[in-house]
């Protein structure tokens, strides 16, 4: 790997760090969503893994099209800055669907009571709201939710901007070796970085202990990534 390769591969281990870092669309989706669906630290890492997975490699893969083909960096520039506005409005719409069916899940479950007449022998009262899960006679198997497949869609249209012209371009006159090296080292630092700053907000909101918000958990996290897309969108 000769100096010029090299040079490149630790500016794409800075620049996977520093692009996820000042970019919340990178993480903020699966902090809320983990907070709002209680999802596990094992699920959370899993998830924020895939979808940055998806988000580099649709990214890389139209690299080395490009590079293949020769194509014009600026068409290439183009067609990732189409791709961005496509999954900014993407997160815009998937966040406020969210958020309103928040609202909707927040209002139903307001504390109730409930009394179940099974035969003349049996019967019990207990007071409750749908989400805080209790043991219950009636309960069915649980439905397969679509969030984190959302997630993944929005993130695999998400481009990774400084990708192609920064790095593969560059890369691609030493050969295809310096391409896979520089976009490796910018994948593995752009995946790891999501994960590490999903888990330490992830472990913060946990310690806040935002109790008194349970209820309202999906709607904020539906505002929150829609406000990630406005930002993205239009450069709030």
């Amino acid at each position: 790997m000769n100096a010029e390769i090299s040079a490149l591969a630790l500016t794409a281990a800075f620049l996977g760090f520093f692009h996820t870092i000042i970019g919340p669309d990178h993480y903020l989706p699966f902090v809320m969503m983990s907070w709002a669906r209680k999802w596990s630290w094992v699920k959370t890492t899993v998830i924020t893994i895939l979808c940055g997975l998806g988000h580099i490699a649709s990214s890389v893969v139209l690299g080395l099209i490009g590079v293949w083909l020769g194509l014009v960096l600026k068409k290439l520039t183009i067609v990732e800055s189409f791709r961005g506005s496509i999954a900014a409005w993407l997160l815009i719409g998937f966040g406020l669907v969210y958020f309103v069916w928040g609202l909707r899940r927040a209002y139903r479950n307001r504390p109730h009571e409930h009394r179940h007449f099974h035969d003349r022998d049996l019967r019990h009262t207990h007071e409750h709201s749908h989400d805080q899960e209790h043991a219950h006679v009636h309960n069915g198997p649980s439905k397969v939710s679509i969030a984190p497949w959302a997630l993944f869609v929005v993130f695999v249209f998400g481009p990774c901007e400084v990708l192609i012209p920064t790095l593969m371009y560059p890369a691609a006159t030493g050969g295809w070796t310096g391409v896979i090296v520089v976009t490796s080292v910018f994948g593995v630092a752009t995946i790891a970085t999501m994960v590490g700053v999903v888990l330490l907000v992830r472990a913060g909101v946990n310690f806040v202990r935002l109790s008194i918000l349970e209820r309202f958990a999906h709607a904020i996290a539906g505002a929150t990534i829609c406000l990630c897309g406005l930002a993205i969108q239009f450069g709030l």
